[in-house]
């Protein structure tokens, strides 16, 4: 995935005037697994709330460990080893283990020929992480992808919002653009969901009876590709030149931007040669990404009039929108819903059955709507939702560069970081901190329910604390409570539909391939 955030959305927290409580190792090889029983998924036995106990005094200043080898030789390696030979969570472990430390240099991705410098400081805890967040210290400017940045070829020659830092003058602009095109579009996002996303339950249910299974990620990504464009543009892609080809368009412009993160089962030296070394060339996709603008351009006047009032080009707010749209908010469906249909389907009956329950009652007594302020009273369907965000975020990586010397801080001890280093953060990591949350490897549903809600302020898949909002002058992803609206509202379509599902889940590039091999329909 890329570094900053792929899901780009204006906040919930203005625009649809929520409460101000505050409330994701690729494998060439496919494998499926039962998912009936799986002793080591918990899905409602409450954890005790840990932390760090305050210390007296400040843990020892230390050099940071680890090198970047030979010139070459050294970021090739480590590439290897990221990709194939350890895959990301070894990588990172192993390096853990040897350095005695969860800060440490190496190498990231894709480095050469593609990253002029692969050169980075990783931060693997809770602790460390969020300094990623502090644009005091920090500087974002095209850091989206991490150590390197695709061609703005692909984006129609604009650096496009999330490669901008907060002190460029677009910043700004073009993330108020944003906050305007959902504050203006609010009252259609949940009647547009449960259009959309009607359509794909119908999908799985006869897939089930011609096929006995059904894939989820395709039907999701039908299924996303549309709701965002009825819910925030008022236009339905079947009845433009588009047709159904977004989903297939966007997902192919995707890969010439992040391929050099990915692997997508080719053969290790053809994967190597044709996304690892150099970059995709921007013209095979030219035609692709023109009827996507075509699209865009056509669909939202009422927003480019408003960019224009901000001082933005046409040209530039269409660019952005497209991206805003098609690589952050269908990007994070893409791989989110998945992952979140994984995760709840593991954890079993036990927990479908009291998710069924909480959601049912509510809209129930509610009138038979599902309304955001419904939601407020679901809090077991909320913890899931964001133990489905703690355990695999969305958005893996984060960077930052340092603005000056500066101070990082582990649970172990101090670093100096010099100016203009390149600090690395591999979220997965930062979420499962063993000093932050109990049994960090697990599924807990309810974790966040009650005292659980303290815990939160250590999500952090938005490029932020849950905790926080975003600003115009932060990165904090634009559609931070957007995205848990969409997550949310998954979740309640689901379980008013089915009593329970099943899944056999693989791997993908991008997120998890979910088979749903069942759906028990509603039966109270």
């Amino acid at each position: 995935m890329a570094s900053s955030s792929l899901l780009t959305f204006p906040s919930l927290q203005t625009q649809f005037s929520s409460p101000k409580k505050p409330l994701l190792s690729p494998s060439t090889k496919t494998r499926k697994h039962s998912v009936r029983f799986r002793p080591t998924i918990y899905a409602s036995a409450k954890p005790q709330i840990t932390g760090s106990k305050p210390k007296s005094e400040k843990p020892p200043v230390k050099k940071i460990p680890g090198n970047y080898g030979l010139p070459l030789i050294g970021p090739i390696m480590d590439r290897l080893d990221y990709f194939y030979n350890q895959g990301k969570n070894d990588f990172f472990k192993s390096r853990i283990q040897k350095y005695h430390s969860t800060v440490f240099r190496v190498n990231m991705p894709p480095g050469p020929f593609i990253a002029p410098n692969p050169n980075v400081i990783a931060l693997l805890d809770g602790k460390s992480f969020p300094i990623l967040f502090d644009l005091t210290k920090v500087e974002k400017k095209d850091l989206f992808t991490g150590t390197y940045m695709p061609s703005v070829e692909l984006t129609g020659g604009y650096r496009v919002l999330s490669y901008l830092d907060p002190s460029e003058p677009r910043h700004a602009k073009l993330k108020k653009l944003l906050f305007f095109l959902l504050k203006s579009r609010r009252d259609h996002v949940i009647p547009e969901f449960e259009t959309s996303y009607g359509e794909l339950f119908e999908t799985l249910e006869n897939d089930l009876k011609t096929k006995g299974k059904a894939s989820f990620p395709e039907a999701n990504d039908q299924a996303g590709f549309n709701f965002l464009a009825r819910a925030l543009y008022g236009s339905n892609p079947a009845d433009t030149k588009l047709g159904l080809d977004g989903p297939t368009l966007v997902s192919k412009w995707v890969l010439f931007q992040i391929g050099p993160q990915l692997t997508v089962g080719l053969p290790k030296f053809l994967e190597e040669l044709l996304i690892h070394t150099f970059p995709l060339p921007p013209f095979l996709v030219k035609s692709d990404y023109q009827r996507l603008y075509d699209f865009f351009y056509e669909s939202s006047g009422f927003v480019l009039d408003e960019a224009e009032k901000l001082g933005i080009s046409r040209e530039d707010a269409c660019h952005n929108l497209l991206f805003a749209t098609c690589f952050n908010s269908f990007g994070g469906i893409k791989i989110l819903f998945p992952n979140m249909m994984k995760w709840i389907g593991r954890a079993g009956a036990k927990l479908h059955t009291e998710l069924a329950q909480e959601i049912r009652s509510v809209i129930k007594s509610n009138g038979g709507k599902v309304t955001m302020a419904a939601m407020e009273q679901m809090p077991l369907m909320k913890s899931v939702v964001y133990e489905a965000l703690r355990i695999e975020p969305p958005v893996a990586q984060q960077y930052g560069r340092a603005k000056r010397d500066l101070l990082v801080e582990s649970h172990d001890a101090i670093f100096e970081v010099k100016e203009g280093e390149l600090l690395f953060g591999f979220q997965p990591f930062a979420t499962k901190d063993p000093k932050i949350f109990e049994r960090p490897e697990e599924f807990v549903g309810d974790r966040f329910v009650g005292d659980g809600e303290r815990l939160l302020k250590h999500v952090l898949w938005s490029n932020g604390p849950e905790t926080e909002n975003p600003t115009l002058g932060n990165k904090q992803c634009a559609g931070k409570d957007f995205v848990v609206l969409l997550s949310r509202l998954l979740v309640v379509e689901l379980f008013r539909r089915y009593d329970s599902f099943d899944v056999e889940v693989g791997v993908s590039a991008l997120g998890a391939a979910v088979t749903i091999t069942s759906l028990k329909r509603a039966s109270f």
